[in-house]
């Protein structure tokens, strides 16, 4: 069980296990941390955020106070789950398959971010056929644009009711091309109550699935990255380009998604970055 102590402008937390900074922010589930110089900064929740991390088991974390940590950002960074729990059910599901055990020692550190519901559903509306610099642009500047003012440099991810409020002419002004639109029917059935967030809680994925491809722009890929990495749904299992090329090379005749259990999103993750970083 890891440790959280209060200093005087951050919090410290020790005694972690499969926890690494470079690993969770940089295998494509956010768009809104990059590296500096000794750590990793970006936004959640309303929070200018920068993480420290000098060794495996301890992480510094500037921004926040230990009461934020208790209530938003332990659940935010899945520092309430064991995950040496998560790759041992993983491993009892695919006994013997030599591509993930490689793919959880070399990801080991990877958690599942548990974010902001809106954040995540509009940030993947955003990703389609998009590369992660201009989506990361995109966003930035929709946060400026729309967002509240957290400090000189940063703004928070803006609500639906701002986008909603913006109107499509002014999101499509951010160079969102087509997905001007998409982004505004989410705002819209968010802000009227057609898509209730956090109905899906109640929701099993496929139900959710079905649920969040009301909205226009929105297929299976969306929803699921979507249900992945802001709903908690952590049976979700996206296809992209990366996972799509990792089964066709690992598993020419089909990988049973309905044997991957509870934790098929973060075998997802595994492959993921087994795939784009083993290089």
């Amino acid at each position: 069980m890891f440790s959280v102590a209060e200093k005087e402008n951050y919090i410290e937390l020790a005694g972690l296990d499969r926890f690494s900074i470079d690993k969770i922010f940089d295998c494509g589930q956010c768009f809104r941390f990059d590296p500096v110089d000794n750590g990793i900064e970006g936004v959640a929740f309303g929070k200018a955020l920068r993480f420290e991390q000098e060794c495996l088991d301890k992480v510094k974390i500037y921004g926040i106070t230990k009461s934020d940590f208790d209530e938003k950002f332990c659940r935010y960074l899945a520092l309430d789950e064991d995950y040496s729990l998560v790759d041992s059910d993983i491993m009892t599901r695919l006994n013997g398959d030599v591509t993930i055990k490689e793919a959880i020692k070399y990801g080991s550190g990877i958690r599942i971010l548990r974010q902001d519901r809106w954040e995540a559903l509009c940030s993947f509306i955003i990703s389609q056929n998009n590369n992660i610099p201009r989506i990361k642009k995109i966003i930035e500047n929709m946060s400026r644009e729309f967002g509240e003012k957290i400090d000189e440099t940063h703004y928070a991810f803006p609500t639906a009711e701002a986008i909603y409020n913006a109107g499509v002419d002014k999101i499509f002004e951010l160079k969102t091309g087509f997905r001007a639109k998409y982004i505004y029917d989410a705002a819209e059935k968010v802000v009227s109550g057609k898509i209730d967030l956090f109905a899906i809680d109640k929701m099993t994925t496929d139900e959710a699935l079905e649920y969040l491809m009301q909205i226009k722009g929105v297929g299976l890929k969306v929803a699921s990255c979507a249900l992945l990495f802001g709903f908690n749904k952590t049976d979700a299992f996206p296809v992209d380009v990366w996972v799509k090329r990792v089964l066709e090379k690992y598993y020419p005749n089909g990988l049973d998604l309905s044997n991957l259990g509870n934790y098929a999103g973060m075998i997802q993750q595994y492959l993921f970055y087994y795939e784009r970083y083993k290089k």
